[in-house]
C-alpha cells in the first residue's frame, strides 16, 4: 500500500486547465481515469489527510504510485477522451456498466449470395443486417414466422441448404410456402435477394408501403376472379398488420426517446433504459454494476450516458422509425457496420447528470442535431419514466436474491463473518433488527432471520414498542434494548432444556417439535452505527447470552463492533458485507411496513374514535360498508343505518356528530 504524499505532485505544477487525468498502479496498469474543469481544483482533493476521504477514493490513492494528466482546451474534449481512456484502460476504479444479459437480435446475412434470417447473440458481423435486441427469443421466433408467410426467405443452416441443393429437394418450410426454395432453383439469386430486402426495409420500419401494396394486389386478383391468389395476400395483410400491431403505443405523440432509470444503494446500482420509437417500446436493456467509484446518483448518470453513447460500431442503440415489429431495436448498414441514427433527439432521465452541459454539447456533437435531456416531470412520460424506475428496482432486488442463492457465495460470506469477526463458528443463524417510527409516536420493530445465508421468512417477527410506561421508548436505542429483552428472553427459557451449544432450541414435551425462538443467534446484526451496537451489547451482557453483536451503519456500510472506536470495513466486493446489506435493508423493508401499516390504521380510524360509543367492532362494519371515512361522514341517517350493527337511533349520533346543528329531516314548527 503506496502512501499518496511520496508520489504527490507540486501544486505549483498542476495546471488549472481543463484536462484529463488517470492514477497508476505500480505494475503500470492505470487504475483510475477521470476529468476536470481545474486539474489543480480537482488534483488536490485526493491529497489530503486520508482519513478524510471517501473509503473508496482512500484504497483507490493507496493502491496508485503515480497521477499524470492531459490538458485540453474544453470540457466536451476531455469528456471525449476520458472515454476513450475508459474504454481502452478499463480501470478497476471507475464504474463500468456491463449487459445483464446477452439479448438475441434478428439477423439477415445480406452478404451471402443468398441472404438468410436468423437468430443471434453472437458478435455482429460486416455485411450482415440486426434488428433487435429482442428481451425474449420467442418474441423474435413469433415475428419471424408471421413475417416469413409474405417474405419466405431462406432460413436454413448451411449445412441443410448444400444437402438440399445436392438431392435436388427442399426442406419442410420450402412445401408449406414460408420458404421460396432457392436451393432448388424455385427462384433466382437475384429475386431472393431482392425478398430479403423487402424484408430488412419492412423490419426497418417501412411497414406502411408493404401493407398498402398488398392490398391493391389483393383488391386487382378479387377483380380478376383469381380468388384464391386473393385469399393469400389476405393472409399476408393480416400477418404483417399482427406484427405491426404487437407492441402498444406508451406514447400517444409517436416520438422517439430514450428513457432511463436508475436505483442505487450503497453497493450497486442498476441502470434500465427503454428504447421508444415511433411511441412504441423496441427495445429494453439493463445494467447491474458495483459501485467502485465514490459518485453520486449524478455521476453513475452521466457515466452512464458517456458509456452508452460513447460506443460507435458495437453500440446498442435504436434507430428511429415508424413502425417497428414487436422488439425491433435498430437497423446496421450492410456496408458500414454502423448505426445510421444511434442518438434520438429526446432522453428523459431520473436525475440531470453532472456536467450537463458538456455532456449535452458532447451528445449533440454525435448526433449532428439538436437534443432535449431533461427529467419527465408530468404526463405519460413522467408515467413512462416510473416504469422504467421500477424495472430498474426489481432488477437491482433480482442481483441481490440471485447472490442470495449461490450456495458458494453464501458459504464464503459466512465464513467471511467469521473470520473478520472474530467468531469460533460460521454464523448459520443470524438476526437483524431495525426500529421504525415518525417522530417518536407508532413505535414498531422488526426482526428478520437468515438461515445458512437465506432468508428463514416463517420466523421474521414485529414488535410493538411499549416503553416503561406504555407510551413507547424515549430514543431508539431504548427502543432497541427492549426489543432484545424481548426476543432473548426466549432464549433464557429455552437454554434451560437444551444443550447450550446445540442449532435447535428447546423441545416442547407435548408437541416433540421445536419451541419457537428458544435457541439463540449466532449472530446479531443492528441497523445502525456504534450508540446502537453498544445499547445492544449491554443487554446481552445484562442477560448472560453468548451471542456476538454487531452494528452496520447505512452510509459508508460500515460494520462497529461494541467497544471498538473504529468500524471494520469490509472490501467492496465483499460477499460477507453483500450479506449483512441484504440482511439490513430486508429488516428494514419489513419494518417500515409494519410501520405504515399502524399508521394508516390510526389515521383511518382517528375520526371515528371521537363518536362516544362507536367501538372498534362497529368501526369496523361502518368501514365496511362504506370503504372511507369521507364516505361515512357524507351519508344521510338512514344510510348509515343500514350497516350491521348500527340501529337508527345510533345512526343519527353518528350523523349528528358529523353534521352538527338542527337535523336538516325535522319539519318546521
Amino acid at each position: 500500500m503506496a502512501d499518496p504524499s511520496t508520489y504527490r505532485p507540486k501544486t505549483s505544477d498542476i495546471p488549472t486547465d481543463p484536462g484529463v487525468y488517470r492514477f497508476i498502479d505500480d505494475d503500470d496498469r492505470v487504475i483510475y481515469v477521470g476529468k476536470a474543469k481545474n486539474l489543480r481544483q480537482r488534483l488536490v482533493n485526493y491529497f489530503q489527510d486520508i482519513a478524510l476521504l471517501h473509503p473508496r477514493t482512500a484504497q483507490m490513492v493507496t493502491s496508485a504510485q503515480r497521477v499524470e494528466w492531459v490538458v485540453l482546451k474544453t470540457e466536451v474534449e476531455a469528456l471525449t477522451l476520458e472515454y476513450s481512456w475508459i474504454k481502452e484502460f478499463d480501470p478497476r476504479f471507475n464504474v463500468m456498466y456491463r449487459d445483464d444479459k446477452s439479448y438475441p437480435y434478428l439477423a439477415v446475412s445480406m452478404a451471402e449470395e443468398y441472404p438468410r434470417a436468423m437468430i443471434t447473440r453472437t458478435a455482429h458481423r460486416k455485411g450482415n443486417r440486426y434488428f433487435g435486441p429482442y428481451t425474449q427469443i420467442w418474441a423474435i421466433r413469433h415475428t419471424l414466422d408471421s413475417l416469413l408467410h409474405t417474405f419466405p426467405v431462406r432460413t436454413c443452416s448451411p449445412g441443410v441448404f448444400r444437402q438440399a441443393q445436392r438431392s435436388g429437394r427442399p426442406c419442410l418450410l420450402g412445401y408449406i410456402d414460408k420458404c421460396s426454395a432457392p436451393c432448388v432453383g424455385r427462384i433466382s439469386p437475384g429475386d431472393h435477394r431482392e425478398l430479403a430486402a423487402e424484408l430488412c426495409n419492412f423490419l426497418d420500419g417501412d411497414t406502411g408501403r408493404h401493407i398498402r401494396s398488398r392490398e391493391r394486389e389483393m383488391k386487382d386478383a378479387a377483380a380478376e376472379m383469381d380468388f384464391e391468389r386473393a385469399a393469400r395476400l389476405r393472409d399476408d395483410v393480416a400477418a404483417l398488420r399482427r406484427v405491426v400491431e404487437q407492441n402498444a403505443v406508451v406514447l400517444p405523440d409517436r416520438t422517439d426517446v430514450d428513457v432511463f432509470g436508475l436505483v442505487a444503494d450503497e453497493l450497486e446500482a442498476s441502470v434500465q433504459v427503454f428504447h421508444v420509437r415511433g411511441g412504441r417500446v423496441r427495445g429494453q436493456r439493463g445494467w447491474v454494476t458495483e459501485r467502485v467509484e465514490n459518485l453520486d446518483d449524478a455521476g453513475l448518470m452521466s457515466a452512464l450516458l458517456l458509456q452508452v453513447y460513447g460506443e460507435t460500431g458495437e453500440n446498442q442503440l435504436l434507430k428511429p422509425s415508424r413502425d417497428l415489429p414487436e422488439g425491433q431495436a435498430r437497423s446496421i448498414d450492410d456496408r458500414t457496420h454502423t448505426p445510421t441514427t444511434a442518438i434520438p433527439r429526446e432522453i428523459i432521465v431520473p436525475v440531470m447528470p453532472d456536467d450537463r452541459d458538456a455532456l449535452l454539447a458532447w451528445l449533440e456533437d454525435r448526433r449532428g442535431a439538436r437534443i432535449n435531456l431533461h427529467v419527465a416531470q408530468r404526463g405519460d412520460k413522467r408515467r413512462l419514466a416510473e416504469t422504467v424506475h421500477e424495472n430498474a428496482r426489481q432488477a437491482l432486488q433480482r442481483a441481490k436474491i440471485k447472490r442470495s442463492g449461490d450456495l458458494t457465495q453464501r458459504a464464503k460470506a459466512l465464513e467471511d463473518l467469521r473470520d473478520v469477526l472474530g467468531l469460533d463458528v460460521a454464523p448459520l443463524r443470524i438476526e437483524c433488527f431495525d426500529v421504525s417510527h415518525t417522530q417518536g409516536t407508532h413505535q414498531v420493530a422488526s426482526m428478520v432471520v437468515f438461515e445458512d445465508g437465506m432468508p428463514r421468512k416463517s420466523d421474521y417477527r414485529h414488535y410493538i414498542i411499549r416503553g416503561e410506561n406504555g407510551d413507547g421508548a424515549r430514543d431508539d436505542t431504548e427502543a432497541m434494548g427492549e426489543v432484545l429483552r424481548r426476543r432473548l428472553a426466549k432464549v433464557l427459557d429455552g437454554s434451560r432444556d437444551v444443550d447450550e451449544d446445540a442449532v435447535s432450541g428447546a423441545i416442547d414435551p407435548d408437541t416433540g417439535r421445536v419451541k419457537k425462538f428458544a435457541y439463540r443467534p449466532h449472530l446479531i446484526v443492528v441497523d445502525g452505527g456504534l450508540p446502537q451496537v453498544n445499547a445492544a451489547q449491554q443487554v446481552v451482557d445484562e442477560l448472560g447470552v453468548d451471542v456476538a453483536v454487531v452494528g452496520l451503519a447505512k452510509r459508508l456500510e460500515e460494520v462497529w463492533v461494541p467497544g471498538d472506536d473504529f468500524p471494520v470495513i469490509f472490501p467492496r466486493n465483499s460477499a460477507a458485507l453483500h450479506l449483512l446489506q441484504h440482511l439490513r435493508d430486508e429488516s428494514h423493508r419489513f419494518a417500515i411496513t409494519h410501520h405504515r401499516k399502524r399508521r394508516s390504521k390510526a389515521m383511518t380510524r382517528s375520526a371515528l374514535d371521537a363518536i362516544p360509543g362507536l367501538g372498534p367492532a362497529k368501526q369496523k362494519s361502518l368501514l365496511d360498508t362504506f370503504g372511507t371515512v369521507a364516505a361515512i361522514s357524507s351519508a344521510t341517517a338512514e344510510s348509515l343505518a343500514t350497516a350491521p350493527g348500527i340501529g337508527p337511533a345510533f345512526a343519527q349520533r353518528i350523523h349528528d356528530h358529523f353534521h352538527p346543528g338542527p337535523d336538516d329531516s325535522t319539519e318546521p314548527a
